[in-house]
C-alpha cells in the first residue's frame, strides 16, 4: 500500500474550513465514486482500491490516503491532484 499525506494550513476558523471541505469531498466523491462519511470534523472516504480521511482543525486540514496496488502506480498524480483540488479550495 501507498500512502499519501497533504496537509494545508489556513486562517479561516474550523466552521469556514469545514464548509470548504464539506464542498471538496462532495465533489471529489462524484469525480472519483468515493463513499464519504462524516464523524464531527472528519470525513472518511473510500473506493475499491482506496480508503482514508480529512481532518478538519482550527488552523489546518489534513488529507491521509492508503492506496492499494492497482492505484498506487498513479499517486504521484493523484497525490499533485488532492494537492491542487485542497489549494483551490482554501484560496
Amino acid at each position: 500500500m501507498t500512502q499519501i499525506s497533504v496537509e494545508r494550513k489556513h486562517n479561516l476558523g474550523r466552521e469556514a474550513a469545514r464548509a470548504k471541505a464539506e464542498s471538496l469531498v462532495e465533489k471529489l466523491s462524484r469525480e472519483y465514486d468515493l463513499k464519504a462519511e462524516w464523524q464531527g470534523d472528519r470525513v472518511d472516504v473510500s473506493r475499491s482500491g482506496a480508503k482514508g480521511s480529512v481532518l478538519i482543525g482550527d488552523d489546518s486540514i489534513r488529507v491521509e490516503l492508503k492506496l492499494g496496488m492497482m492505484l498506487s502506480m498513479m499517486s504521484g498524480s493523484i497525490q499533485s491532484g488532492i494537492e491542487r483540488a485542497l489549494d483551490k479550495a482554501l484560496a
